[in-house]
C-alpha cells in the first residue's frame, strides 16, 4: 500500500468516509508549539476549529495500517473533517468469527464448544489488531481487503436461517464470549452525559465567543467597562441557556435509553446450562431465554424458538401490537441468508417491549442475539441523534460569507487608522487599541445573540399552538419549503377504518354487496369465518388488541376470542390454539328455523368453535397474512389467507376468480375504498399439529379458493382538503407518499384536491429486466370521473381520447403516480428518468420505509426545499432526511422528527411554514440592521478618527445598549402572517434584492453622514472646540458658563462639534434603518402591531428629539456632547427627516416595487399561478420596457434558473415526447428514452 494513500470506509452507506494515515513528526510538532507561544494560544484555537490542519501541522503521511492518528472526511455535501486515534489490542484471532470457520471446532455438533477445547486455542501467539473509533462506532484493520472495516453482529457471517438453527441455537461457552467481546464490547447504548466544565469549554471556544472575549479585552483596556459588561452578561446568559438546553437534552437521551441498558437476562450456555447474566455482557451468537411476562429487549434478536407479542412503538412509531414467530428452520425460506430487514418478522429490536409470549410445553422461547450495542436499530437512531448531520441552510453560509465582506471593510479601516494616527504622531499604544477598536466595531459581537432572539420567539410561538421543536435551527428552513410529502394513512385520512361492506364471491361470480357481516345467515360461512379467523390479533389483560385494520374485520363478526391460559399451555403437549367463536345466541338464532336444532347440545353449538393452530404473520413484502385453522369436531384443518386483492386472486384457482374481478376492484379502489380480498383452502386430513408447524407459508398458501372481498373505509380528515388548497395557492407542491394501493391512494388524491378534477393521471407501471427483456415502463391514462349535472359519476376513458400534445402547459395538465416496485426499477434501470418523474409526480403508492428515504434524497438533488409530514409509523427515515420532518405522533419515535405536533392532522403544516416565513424575515431584518449599525459607527468614528477624535464611551454605550439591544430584541418579536402567500421569502442574504437594499442604506448613511461633518466646519461660529467655547450664544462670545470653566482639558478630544453632529445623525440613522428593515407583509404581521418595537422606536425618538432640541446639561455632560446654537439643531431636524425620507423612498420604491416585481421575482424557484390572459396582457404591457431595461442593466437577460428542478421543467417543455401518450412502452435497452409504439 501506497503511503499517504486515501481509502474508503462505509463505502455507499450514509455515513461513508475517506481515510488517510499519519505519524507523528518531532520537528513538525516543535513548530507548532512555537507558533503557538508566539501567538498567544491562537494558532491553537485554529487547529482546534481546524482539525485537518491539526493533523497535517503536527504529523506526516503514513500507510493506514501503521499509522498513529487518522483524519476522516465525509464524503457528503458537507465534508466535515474529523481526527481519530489509533489503538492496538491483542486477540487470539483477526475477527470475531473466525474460531467457527476453524476446521478444529467444525467436529463439535451444534456448536458445542468445550472450554478446555477454547482454552487450548487460545494458548497460541496473540495477534496485533490496529482499531480506531469514531462516533460510537470501532473500525478494525483487516488484512485482507487492506482497509478499515466495522463488525455489526451475527449478519456478518452470511449465515442463513437454517445455519442459525443448526450452528447458533444452543450457545456459547465463557471464553467465546469474551472473545467476542474484545470486538463488540459491552452490550450498551452509552449516551454518556458530558460534565458541565467539558461543555462549558466546547461552547466557549466556539469562534464568535472567543471574539467577544477579544473584544471584551481592547474595551476593557479603553475603561470602557459598561458595554463590556452588558456584553459578558448577555454572553454568560446566552452561554448558560445553551449549556441548559445540550445538558437538559443530553439527560433525556441517557434516560431514554437507560431503561433497557442494564437488565438480567437468562443465558444458554454451551453445555446447555442456563445462567443469569447482566445484559451488558451480550454478545452476537448468545442464546438468550424470552421470559413469559416478557421483557423489554436489551439488543437486536432473532427468534429461534416460540411466538412473541412485541409494542415497537419506540422504533416504529406504530403503537399496535406486533406478533413475531420463530425463524424458519427448513424448506425454501430456511435457505436464504439472514437479513434484519429481510427477516424484521421474526427478529425482536433492542428497546422493542415483549409483551408477552406464546410456547410450547416444555420449550422455552429462545433468541439468537444478532446485534449489540450502537449496532442495534436502537442504537442507529441514538448515534444520528447524538452525531447529527449538519443544517445546511445558504442563510447560515452566506452569514459567514457576509460577516468576511464585514472583516474586510474592518481591514481598510485598520490600515487607514494606522496610517493617520502614525501620520499624526499619535502614541503607539493609542494606535494600536483605536485600529484594533474599528474591527471590534464592524463585526458587531452582538450579533449572535440577535439572531439567536428571533429564532427563540418563533419557537415560543410554535409551542403556542402545539408543535414542539428539538432543533430549532430548522425552523428557519421551514420558511424556504417549496414541497411536503404527506403520508396518507394517519395523516391526510383518519386513522381508523371502518368496514363498509363485503361482496361475497359463489361459483365463479360476485354476490350483491352486504353491509353487514354479522348476519345469523353467513354465521357458519366460509367467509365470516375467514374474517373472524385470519388475523393476528391477541388478548392483553383481558382487552383486544393488534392490527387496527384486523381489530375492525374481526368486531364486525360480532365472534368472540378466547386464548389458553398458561396453566392449560401446560396441561397439553401440542400448543393450545387461540379460539375465536361466534356469540351463542347467534348460533341459536341461526338455527331457530331447522326443528333438529331445537333441542341443540352445547356440545354442538360449539362445533362452530374455530381454533387458530398456526399463523403466517402479515409481511409488507408478500402483502398478505394466512392461518391455519381446525374447526372443533372436524378431522381436517383449513388455510384462509388475507391480503392486496391482486396478491390473493394470483394465488388462487383461476375458476374461482370472478370474472368481473378487475373491474369490481377497480371500482371501489377508484371511490377510495380500501379491499382486502379472502381465500380458502381445505387441507389434507393426513395433517398432523406438529407437521403444520414446519411447514412453509408457499406450500399452504396456494391452490386457494377466493371468497370474496372486504371493502374498507378510510375517511379524509375534515382539515385536510382546506390544508391542500391553501398550500397549493401558496405555490408550494405536495405530494403523497404511502404504504397503500395505488388506485385507493390515486382516489383519496383526488378526493382531497391534491390531484383536481380536470387533471389526468398517468400510472408508471415499471417491470424489472427479465428472459433477455429489458426493463421497460408502461404508461397508462387513468379513467378520469367527471360528475355529471345528476351528480351521477361517469367514467370517461382518457386512453380512448384523442391525446393532443399542441396543448399550451397549463391545460396539458397531468400527474404522473409510481408504485413502489416501479419506483425500485425506475431508479435502478432509468437514472435519466428519474428527475422528470420526481417533477410531476404526485401520488406514490406501495412504498416502503427506505423508498420514502430514497425519494427525499432525490427532490432533494433537484434542488427542492422538502418537508415530510408523517403519523410516525414507517416515515422515520424520511422525516430526519427532509429539510423539515413534522411528526403527528407524539410517541418516543418523534425524537427522529425535528417537529413533533400534537394536533393529529396536517393543519401544523402551514402554521410551521408561516413562523418559518417569519422566523427567516426576522433573521434577514436583524442580520441587515446588525450590519448597518456596524457601518454606521465604522463611518462615524473613521471620519472623527480624521480630525484625532472618536464617539465617547457613554455615546457608545447609548448607542449600543440604548438603540440597538432593545431595538434588535424587539424588531424580532413580529408575529407570522395570518396566511401563506405564493411568494417566498429570499433563501440567500448574498442575493439581488437584500445586497441592493443594504448597499443603498449604506450609501445614503455614508452621504449623510459626510455631508453634516463637512457642514458643521463651513458654520460661521464653528471653532475648533475648547471648554471655553460657548456656539449656544455666538452674539456674546465674551460670556462663558462656569461650568465650562471648570472642566477639565478632554485628552480624548471627544468633546466637539463634529462629535455631536455625527452622534445625533447616526442616533436616528439607526432607528430609521431598523424601522425600514422591520418590514412586516406579505411574511409577517406589521411592525405596527408589535407593540415593545413601536414603543422603544417612539420612546428613542422623543428622546433624541428633545435632548437635540431643548437640551439637559446633566445629560449633554453624561453624553459627552456639546452645546451648538438652535439654528444649527434645527437644520440637523431637517436633515434627519430628509435621510428617512430618502431611506424610505430607496428601500420601499426602489427595491420593493420597482427591482423587486420586474427583475428578481424570476429567483424565486416556482412557477408562480398563472394569471388569466384577459389580467395578463395590460399587465404585461406596463412592465415589458422596464423589466427588459432592468434585466438588461442587471445582466440578467436570458439568466437559466438557478433550481435544478426549473431546468429540468424547461427542458420538459420543449421535449415533444413528454409526457409519454397513453399505451406506450419505454424501454431501458434505449440510453435516449425512446418510446415504442403503442401496445
Amino acid at each position: 500500500m501506497k503511503t499517504g494513500e486515501v481509502k474508503i470506509i462505509n463505502k455507499g452507506l450514509e455515513d461513508e468516509m475517506e481515510v488517510w494515515g499519519y505519524r507523528p513528526c518531532l520537528w513538525k510538532t516543535i513548530l507548532v508549539g512555537v507558533g503557538v507561544v508566539c501567538s498567544g494560544g491562537l494558532l491553537l484555537l485554529l487547529l482546534y476549529w481546524l482539525p485537518e490542519w491539526g493533523v497535517k501541522g503536527t504529523c506526516t503521511h503514513t500507510s493506514l495500517r501503521d499509522a498513529h492518528t487518522l483524519l476522516l472526511r465525509t464524503t457528503d455535501e458537507f465534508r466535515q473533517w474529523f481526527r481519530a486515534k489509533a489503538h492496538v489490542m491483542l486477540a487470539p484471532w483477526k475477527k470475531p468469527f473466525d474460531s467457527l470457520d476453524l476446521s478444529a471446532t467444525a467436529q463439535l455438533p451444534n456448536g458445542d464448544h468445550s472450554e478446555e477445547h477454547y482454552g487450548k486455542l487460545a494458548q497460541g501467539q496473540p495477534i496485533q489488531i490496529h482499531f480506531f473509533t469514531h462516533h460510537s462506532t470501532k473500525y478494525y484493520w483487516d488484512d485482507e481487503t487492506q482497509n478499515f472495516e466495522t463488525y455489526k453482529g451475527l449478519e456478518d457471517v452470511n449465515v442463513s436461517c437454517a445455519g442459525i438453527h443448526s450452528d447458533h441455537s444452543s450457545g456459547l461457552c465463557k471464553t467465546l464470549q469474551d472473545f467476542r467481546r474484545l470486538f463488540f464490547g459491552e452490550n450498551e447504548i452509552a449516551v454518556r452525559v458530558p460534565s458541565l466544565f467539558k461543555l462549558l469549554i466546547k461552547e466557549v471556544l466556539n469562534p464568535f465567543y472567543i471574539f467577544q472575549l477579544f473584544s471584551v479585552i481592547l474595551w476593557s483596556a479603553e475603561d470602557y467597562y459598561y458595554y463590556a459588561t452588558a456584553i459578558v452578561f448577555m454572553s454568560v446568559i446566552s452561554i448558560a441557556t445553551s449549556l441548559y438546553t445540550i445538558k437538559k437534552q443530553y439527560v433525556m437521551l441517557h434516560d431514554m435509553v437507560a431503561a433497557h441498558s442494564v437488565v438480567r437476562v437468562s443465558v444458554c450456555k454451551g453445555n446447555k446450562e442456563i445462567a443469569e447474566a447482566m445484559s451488558t455482557e451480550l454478545v452476537p451468537g448468545d442464546v438468550v431465554i424470552i421470559p413469559a411476562n416478557g421483557m423489554i429487549m436489551p439488543c437486536d434478536a432473532v427468534l429461534i424458538h416460540g411466538t412473541c407479542i412485541v409494542n415497537e412503538s419506540m422504533l416504529t412509531g406504530e403503537s399496535v401490537p406486533v406478533t413475531k414467530t420463530s425463524l424458519p428452520s427448513s424448506g425454501e425460506d430456511a435457505a436464504v441468508s439472514y437479513s434484519m430487514e429481510e427477516h424484521k418478522r421474526h427478529t425482536l429490536f433492542c428497546g422493542t417491549h415483549v409483551i408477552q409470549t406464546r410456547f410450547y410445553t416444555g420449550e422455552l422461547v429462545k433468541a439468537v442475539v444478532v446485534r449489540t450495542g450502537f449496532s442495534t436499530e436502537k442504537g442507529q437512531l441514538v448515534r444520528s441523534i447524538l452525531y447529527p448531520k449538519p443544517t445546511d441552510f445558504k442563510l447560515y453560509r452566506d452569514a459567514y460569507l457576509f460577516l468576511l465582506c464585514l472583516v474586510g471593510v474592518a481591514g481598510i479601516g485598520f490600515i487607514y487608522t494606522i496610517v493617520l494616527s502614525v501620520m499624526n504622531q499619535v502614541p503607539a499604544k493609542t494606535i494600536i487599541i483605536e485600529s484594533l477598536d474599528i474591527i471590534t466595531i464592524t463585526v458587531p459581537p452582538a450579533l449572535p445573540a440577535a439572531m439567536t432572539a428571533g429564532i427563540v420567539y418563533a419557537q415560543r410561538r410554535l409551542k403556542r399552538v402545539g408543535i414542539f421543536c428539538i432543533s430549532p435551527q430548522r425552523i428557519n428552513m421551514c420558511g424556504q419549503l417549496n414541497l411536503v410529502c404527506f403520508d396518507k394513512t394517519g395523516t391526510l385520512t383518519e386513522d381508523g377504518l371502518d368496514l363498509w361492506g363485503i361482496q361475497r364471491a359463489e361459483n365463479g361470480s360476485f354476490s350483491p354487496p352486504e353491509s353487514e357481516a354479522a348476519e345469523q345467515s353467513l354465521v357458519s360461512s366460509a367467509f365470516v369465518a375467514g374474517m373472524a379467523s385470519c388475523h393476528s390479533l391477541t388478548k392483553i389483560e383481558g382487552e383486544l388488541s393488534g392490527d387496527p385494520l384486523d381489530l375492525k374485520m374481526f368486531s364486525a363478526t360480532g365472534w368472540i376470542l378466547e386464548e389458553p391460559t398458561e396453566e392449560e399451555t401446560a396441561l397439553h403437549n401440542p400448543l393450545m390454539p387461540t379460539v375465536v367463536r361466534p356469540p351463542k345466541h347467534v348460533v341459536l338464532e341461526a338455527n331457530q328455523n331447522n326443528p333438529l336444532a331445537q333441542n341443540m347440545e352445547l356440545s354442538q353449538i360449539s362445533s362452530f368453535e374455530i381454533g387458530i393452530v398456526r399463523q403466517f404473520p402479515f409481511s409488507s413484502a408478500l402483502q398478505r397474512m394466512s392461518v391455519v385453522v381446525r374447526r372443533l369436531g372436524e378431522k381436517h384443518m383449513d388455510a384462509y389467507l388475507k391480503g392486496a386483492p391482486e396478491i390473493v386472486a394470483s394465488l388462487c384457482k383461476q375458476h374461482t376468480v370472478p370474472q368481473s374481478f378487475t373491474e369490481t376492484l377497480e371500482s371501489y379502489t377508484r371511490q377510495g375504498f380500501r379491499v382486502i380480498a379472502l381465500a380458502h383452502r381445505q387441507l389434507e386430513s393426513k395433517l398432523s399439529w406438529h407437521k403444520v408447524q414446519s411447514l412453509s407459508r408457499d406450500l399452504i398458501e396456494t391452490n386457494m379458493e377466493f371468497l370474496g372481498l372486504i371493502i374498507m373505509q378510510n375517511k379524509i380528515k375534515q382539515e385536510t382538503a382546506g390544508v391542500l388548497r391553501e398550500l397549493r395557492q401558496a405555490n408550494i407542491r405536495t405530494l403523497m407518499v404511502t404504504g397503500d394501493n395505488m388506485l385507493t391512494a390515486i382516489s383519496v388524491a383526488r378526493d382531497c384536491g391534491m390531484v383536481r378534477a380536470h387533471e389526468q393521471v398517468v400510472i408508471a407501471d415499471a417491470v424489472p429486466p427479465k428472459d433477455f427483456n429489458p426493463a421497460a415502463i408502461m404508461w397508462h391514462y387513468t379513467e378520469n370521473p367527471q360528475t355529471t349535472k345528476d351528480n351521477q359519476s361517469v367514467e370517461i376513458n382518457l386512453e380512448e381520447r384523442a391525446y393532443d400534445k399542441r396543448q399550451p402547459p397549463q391545460e396539458q395538465s397531468y400527474h404522473f403516480a409510481v408504485s413502489g416496485k416501479a419506483f425500485a426499477v425506475v431508479t435502478e434501470h432509468f437514472p435519466q428518468l428519474v428527475q422528470k418523474l420526481a417533477l410531476r409526480a404526485t401520488v406514490f403508492a406501495r412504498m416502503a420505509p427506505d423508498q420514502k428515504t430514497q425519494l427525499v434524497e432525490i427532490l432533494q438533488s433537484i434542488d427542492y426545499t422538502v418537508g415530510m409530514c408523517g403519523d410516525g409509523a414507517n416515515d422515520c427515515g424520511a422525516l430526519k432526511r427532509a429539510h423539515s420532518g413534522i411528526s403527528l405522533s407524539e410517541l418516543e419515535a418523534s425524537v427522529a422528527s425535528p417537529f413533533t405536533s400534537t394536533t393529529s392532522n396536517i393543519s401544523c403544516v402551514p402554521n410551521l411554514i408561516r413562523e418559518g416565513r417569519a422566523a427567516l424575515i426576522t433573521s434577514f431584518c436583524v442580520f441587515k440592521f446588525m450590519a448597518l449599525y456596524s457601518i454606521i459607527q465604522y463611518l462615524s468614528v473613521t471620519l472623527l478618527y480624521s480630525i484625532l477624535s472618536n464617539l465617547g464611551d457613554f455615546q457608545f454605550l447609548f448607542i449600543d445598549i440604548a438603540i440597538i439591544l432593545i431595538i434588535a430584541f424587539t424588531m424580532s418579536l413580529n408575529p407570522a402572517w395570518k396566511e401563506l402567500v405564493w411568494r417566498r421569502p429570499p433563501s440567500s442574504l448574498i442575493s439581488g434584492p437584500l445586497l441592493c437594499s443594504v448597499l443603498t442604506q449604506i450609501l445614503t448613511c455614508l452621504f449623510f453622514q459626510v455631508l453634516v461633518f463637512l457642514l458643521v466646519r463651513q458654520q460661521r461660529w464653528y471653532e475648533t472646540w475648547t471648554p471655553q467655547s460657548d456656539a449656544c450664544n455666538v452674539s456674546s462670545y465674551s460670556l462663558t458658563h462656569s461650568s465650562n470653566v471648570s472642566s477639565p482639558h478632554d485628552h480624548k478630544n471627544i468633546k466637539n462639534y463634529e462629535n455631536t453632529t455625527l452622534f445625533y445623525i447616526s442616533s436616528f440613522q439607526y432607528l430609521s434603518v431598523a424601522i425600514i428593515f422591520s418590514k412586516g407583509k406579505p411574511f409577517r404581521q406589521p411592525s405596527y402591531k408589535n407593540w415593545p418595537f413601536m414603543l422603544s422606536c417612539i420612546g428613542l425618538y422623543t428622546f433624541l428629539l428633545f435632548i437635540m432640541l431643548y437640551p439637559v446639561p446633566a445629560i449633554d455632560s453624561f453624553l459627552e456632547i456639546v452645546c451648538v446654537p438652535h439654528d444649527w439643531r434645527v437644520t440637523l431636524v431637517v436633515i434627519v427627516v430628509v435621510n428617512t425620507a430618502v431611506s424610505f423612498m430607496l428601500e420601499i420604491l426602489i427595491l420593493d416595487i420597482i427591482l423587486w416585481r420586474l427583475v428578481f421575482r424570476g429567483n424565486q424557484g416556482g412557477n408562480r399561478p398563472s394569471a388569466s390572459p384577459a389580467t395578463a396582457k395590460p399587465q404585461a404591457a406596463n412592465s415589458r420596457w422596464g423589466s427588459s431595461f432592468l434585466s438588461w442593466l442587471f445582466c440578467r437577460r436570458n439568466k437559466p434558473p438557478r433550481v435544478r428542478y426549473m431546468n429540468v421543467a424547461l427542458e420538459l417543455q420543449d421535449d415533444p415526447d413528454w409526457p409519454p401518450g397513453p399505451s406506450t412502452v419505454t424501454y431501458a435497452s434505449d440510453a435516449q428514452s425512446h418510446i415504442s409504439a403503442a401496445l
